[in-house]
């Protein structure tokens, strides 16, 4: 095993948005490439809008996509004294300083910068000083570099540069000790031994910033990946408009994890012109200088192509598995016995046309519903009094057929012939007399894998 270290570090305030899903794929795809970890880190100090439902459903979602870590997720907040113990080192070893500024103070100040058109970064009096003022309230600001540049050698944007001038002395400690995002996520990641952050580029000034507490530690930086985030087909920010829903959203969609986690690395990664590949040779040909620096675009239509793809390219043994686990998140009656072996048996013909698995049952209609088959509005009109007249003659010469595809081929069109009709106009009545619809599955496979009772009482049904 390597010594690569990645993790994912999402806030439990919500669902798991598609949006951290890429980047949870992201760390784990390099990681998994690499032979190294991946890591979950649950960023949860923010216990106002802290929520434990929320945080099974991240490992609901992780789960789901089939994204393991390794060991145990960490709880930020259950290592507050740790971080504060990182801030007071920092005070110690003169990285940090002390500010009683107050709140009225620091408004004053930003006002006063903006009349005067200054930047409005605070800059604490309290920097340089001498003195203290034990008994007021105080809160522990890291001492930034007013000269020179800070730049951050980044995997998929570059080099970035930023002046010292604008990066402020950030506050690591409040005033009633608790620590901030910025120093918890340096203070964790150090510990976690995370050799690479993989996060979305609106972090990418965040990394400038926090650089600054690593080298105030005297600390290694990890090696930074900033990805672009993901827009809208019209190019605008992903909004809910856009498909930024929950994973578990796509789960009750009915889309299959594989083909999510397909989608959801050509956000962004490119390995050539592939756009169908397995999860294993995503692992196999991931690297961070396959990113693209621009913003990949959400687009429907294309998760519905990879979708339907991976539908027919998945073993069906496996498909049916996911069939059942679809069924029991829906909460949809069990399969039975005689469902699951009619799956297995027709699968093949099934599967062609559905890019989802609510589609595939659709599909599978013929042999999930119940008798009697009721025509649908589309259907109707072929069940006429010449199409049950015809349909009845059928029936009689099927009773002595024994039942195999090349028999019934032969036999129905052999029929049709003495009927003087076209195929299709014996099989659509014999389709819709068979499921209530006008479209299936081939009529002759269909007829083998229901079995010749069952096809003679649903004729005898529609012959009514």
């Amino acid at each position: 095993m390597s010594n690569v270290v990645t993790r994912f570090a999402p806030s439990p305030t919500g669902f798991l948005h598609i949006g951290s899903a890429r980047t949870a794929l992201f760390n784990w795809l390099f990681a998994r490439n690499q032979g190294g970890k991946f890591l979950l880190r649950i960023e949860d100090t923010d216990r106002k809008r802290y929520s434990p439902e929320a945080v099974e459903a991240i490992y609901d979602g992780m789960r789901w996509l089939g994204l393991d870590w390794d060991e145990e997720p960490i709880s930020q907040f259950s290592r507050v004294d740790r971080h504060a113990k990182v801030a007071h080192e920092l005070l110690t070893n003169g990285a940090a300083y002390k500010c009683y500024s107050t709140k009225e103070e620091i408004d004053a100040f930003r006002t006063a910068a903006r009349a005067a058109k200054r930047p409005p970064l605070f800059r604490s009096p309290w920097r340089d000083a001498d003195s203290t003022a034990p008994d007021v309230p105080y809160v522990v600001r890291l001492k930034a570099p007013r000269e020179g540049e800070t730049t951050i050698i980044d995997q998929v944007q570059g080099s970035v540069t930023w002046k010292n001038e604008t990066l402020d002395d950030m506050i690591l400690l409040r005033s009633d000790g608790t620590p901030t995002y910025m120093l918890a996520v340096v203070v964790d990641d150090h510990d976690m031994g995370v050799t690479h952050v993989i996060r979305g580029d609106d972090h990418l000034t965040n990394a400038a910033r926090q650089s600054l507490i690593y080298k105030g530690m005297g600390w290694d930086l990890p090696i930074y990946a900033h990805i672009p985030l993901i827009h809208g087909p019209d190019g605008a920010k992903l909004s809910k408009r856009h498909g930024a829903l929950g994973v578990d959203a796509y789960r009750d969609m009915g889309y299959l994890p594989a083909a999510m986690r397909n989608y959801l690395a050509r956000l962004g990664w490119s390995h050539g012109d592939d756009d169908f590949f397995t999860t294993q040779q995503a692992v196999e040909w991931f690297s961070l200088d396959k990113i693209g620096k621009s913003p990949a675009r959400f687009d429907f239509k294309k998760l519905e192509n990879l979708s339907g793809q991976h539908i027919r390219a998945t073993d069906n043994v496996e498909l049916l598995q996911e069939i059942e686990k679809f069924v029991a998140s829906q909460h949809l009656p069990e399969l039975t016995q005689r469902h699951r072996e009619m799956f297995i048996s027709g699968m093949d013909s099934i599967k062609e046309r559905a890019k989802t698995l609510p589609e595939l049952m659709d599909i599978a209609y013929y042999f999930l519903g119940e008798r009697p088959f009721k025509p649908d509005a589309k259907a109707g009109h072929f069940m006429n009094t010449v199409s049950r007249g015809m349909l009845n003659r059928l029936t009689s010469r099927l009773r002595t057929v024994t039942w195999s595809l090349e028999e019934l081929e032969a036999v129905i069109r052999d029929f049709a012939e003495v009927e003087d009709l076209k195929l299709g106009k014996v099989a659509q009545p014999l389709r819709v007399a068979l499921t209530g619809r006008t479209v299936s599955p081939s009529v002759f496979d269909m007829m083998v894998q229901l079995g010749k009772d069952e096809c003679i009482a649903r004729l005898e049904d529609a012959s009514r």
